[in-house]
C-alpha cells in the first residue's frame, strides 16, 4: 500500500469511528478475522478483540479489520528457520523495524500496532527466536511471546546419521542416556497413537530415518520420549499433503519413501544432484535390477573399531559384495529392509519425486568436487573411469 493511499484509508476510517462512536455502534466486540486462533484462546479462525475503551484504540481497531488480510500475509515462501534476537531493553517498534528489517514482515508499524492492542507488547520476551518468512505477522506475534530461555539447550542432528549415531547426539547434547532413547527408538508402536504414518512400518522396524535431522530447543528436564516425539512431529510437519498424494500416486507408501531417501542422502554430495541419483535408483528398481549402493552395505557392517567410524568408505567392490546381510543390495535386489539413516528434507523430497531420466549408473567425478558422472549402460559406465 503506498503512502497516499495509506493515509487516505487513514482518513476514512477515522471519519468512519468517528461516526460509529457517535451512535453507539461500538459498544460490542469486534472481531479480527485472521485465519489463525490467537494465544489468549478465542474461536478458531479469528482472534477477538474487546471492546475499545479508548478513542484511539478504537482508531487502532478499525485499522487493524481494515488490514486484517495484511495480519495473514506472510513475508515470503522461504520456511528456512531464521534466528533473530531480541536484546533486553529494546521497545517493540524497535523488535518490529528489525523484522521488517530482516525481510520477515512487511509493514513494522501494522505489527506494531497489532502488538500493542492486544496486550503482546509487554510480553515480548528478550531472547533468542527461530522464525521464517513463511509465517504470518499473527504467528510471529505469538512466537515473540516465547524466547529461548537459559534453562533449554540445543539440540542439533545433522542429516544423514544412523540412529546409534543420533542417540550419541543425544547424550553428548542432552544429557540423556543413549540406552534409554535408543531402547525407545527400537520400540515405535509406543508413538503410533500419536503419529499415524508409523502404522506403515512394517514388523521389527525401528524409527530408524524417522527422526528428522534439524536442530532443537529443549528443556534442561527434557526426556527421552520428549526428543523421539520432538523429532517425529517435524518429519510429519515436512511431509506435506502434496508429497503423500504424489506417492499414494505413484504406489509407494512413506517407508519406500524413506528407504530411498535415505541411500541418496549417503551418496549424494552436492544437493542439486539428489533428484538424479534418485532417478537412477528409482529405474533400477522399476526394471529390477540390484541397487548396488555402497552405504547399504557400510550399514550393514555396522561400527568398524579399526576405522573409528559407523561408515566404512575404504572398501572395493569385492569387500561390499562378500557382506552377507539382507541389507547388501549388490546380493538383494531392491530396497533394503529399512532406512539406513536419517534423511534431510531434499532427499525426501527427491525420493518423493525422482528425475525422470534414462540413466542407470552414476559414479563419482573426477574432479573430487562430488558431483557424479550418469550414464544409461554399464559400457558408458565402466568407459568413465577415471585415470
Amino acid at each position: 500500500m503506498s503512502k497516499k493511499k495509506q493515509k487516505t484509508t487513514i482518513r476514512a476510517i477515522i471519519f468512519l469511528a468517528t461516526l460509529l462512536i457517535f451512535f453507539g455502534g461500538l459498544g460490542g466486540t469486534l472481531w479480527l478475522f485472521v485465519g489463525r486462533q490467537s494465544s489468549a484462546g478465542g474461536q478458531p479462525g479469528s482472534v477477538q478483540i474487546a471492546a475499545p475503551s479508548r478513542l484511539e484504540d478504537v482508531f487502532i481497531a478499525a485499522y487493524l479489520n481494515f488490514r486484517a488480510s495484511d495480519l495473514t500475509l506472510p513475508a515470503g515462501k522461504d520456511d528456512k528457520p531464521v534466528t533473530f534476537t531480541v536484546e533486553p531493553g529494546q521497545s517493540v517498534g524497535q523488535v518490529a523495524t528489525n523484522l521488517q528489517r530482516e525481510g520477515l514482515v512487511r509493514d513494522a508499524e501494522l505489527l506494531r500496532l497489532y502488538l500493542r492492542y492486544n496486550g503482546l507488547d509487554s510480553r515480548v520476551e528478550a531472547g533468542v527466536f527461530e522464525l521464517n518468512k513463511a509465517m504470518t505477522m499473527v504467528q510471529i506475534a505469538e512466537a515473540l511471546q516465547r524466547g529461548r530461555r537459559g534453562d533449554e539447550v540445543t539440540l542439533t542432528v545433522p542429516e544423514g546419521r544412523r540412529l546409534e549415531e543420533v542417540a550419541q547426539f543425544v547424550t553428548e547434547q542432552l544429557s540423556i542416556d543413549a540406552g534409554e532413547f535408543l531402547g525407545l527408538a527400537k520400540t515405535p508402536q509406543e508413538f503410533e497413537a500419536k503419529f499415524p504414518f508409523l502404522a506403515g512400518l512394517p514388523p521389527g522396524a525401528t524409527l530408524e530415518g524417522y527422526l528428522f535431522p534439524d536442530t532443537y530447543r529443549f528443556s534442561t528436564d527434557a526426556t527421552a520420549r520428549d526428543v523421539i516425539e520432538r523429532m517425529l512431529a517435524n518429519l510429519n510437519q515436512k511431509i506435506t499433503p502434496d508429497m503423500h498424494a504424489k506417492l499414494a500416486d505413484s504406489g509407494r507408501t512413506l517407508f519406500d519413501a524413506v528407504r530411498l531417501a535415505s541411500i541418496v542422502e549417503r551418496e549424494a554430495a552436492v544437493a542439486s544432484e539428489r533428484p538424479a541419483i534418485a532417478g537412477v535408483y528409482f529405474n533400477r528398481l522399476v526394471a529390477g535390477m540390484a541397487l548396488d549402493a555402497d552405504p547399504t552395505v557400510q550399514y550393514a557392517m555396522g561400527y568398524q573399531e579399526a576405522q573409528g567410524t559407523w561408515w566404512n568408505r575404504e572398501l572395493t567392490q569385492d569387500d561390499y559384495r562378500a557382506v552377507d546381510s539382507i541389507y547388501n543390495t549388490y546380493l538383494y535386489p531392491g530396497l533394503p529392509p529399512g532406512p539406513i539413516c536419517s534423511p534431510g528434507l531434499s532427499s525426501i523430497a527427491a525420493a518423493i519425486e525422482p528425475a525422470q531420466s534414462p540413466y542407470y549408473f552414476f559414479r563419482a567425478s573426477c574432479s573430487g568436487d562430488g558431483t557424479h558422472m550418469f550414464s544409461r549402460t554399464l559400457e558408458e559406465h565402466a568407459a568413465k573411469g577415471c585415470p
